[in-house]
């Protein structure tokens, strides 16, 4: 099993920056990749970044420029730093885990005001 927590959401006006974390703990071994997603009312959920074992990064082209995954292996988190706001950036962001499976965290709200 692997818990998710992520923390550092909230109300930021556009241009502005947040950086949102994911505390990991439980069975951490093997995990594959780690993922940030999210979801505005009425969207479906969508891939935002990801960062493999290896280092390697994707993200949306969406976020391309502004947003970066990073993590650091000795606190088990992973963090989405997030620059040049925008209004439609405004979402519920969640963090997953791959191992075998894929696990959530309960996920942050992240408000962009126009």
């Amino acid at each position: 099993q692997v818990q998710l927590v992520e923390s550092g959401g909230g109300l930021v006006q556009a241009g502005g920056s947040l950086r949102l974390s994911c505390a990991a703990s439980g069975s951490l071994f093997s995990i594959n990749t780690m993922d940030w997603h999210r979801q505005a009312p009425g969207k479906q959920r969508e891939l935002v970044a990801r960062i493999f074992s290896d280092g390697t990064t994707n993200y949306a082209d969406s976020v391309k420029g502004r947003f970066t995954i990073s993590r650091d292996n000795a606190k088990n988190t992973v963090y989405l730093q997030m620059n040049s706001l925008k209004p439609e950036d405004t979402a519920v962001y969640y963090c997953a885990a791959s191992r075998f499976r894929v696990y959530w965290g309960q996920g942050t709200q992240v408000t962009v005001s126009s």
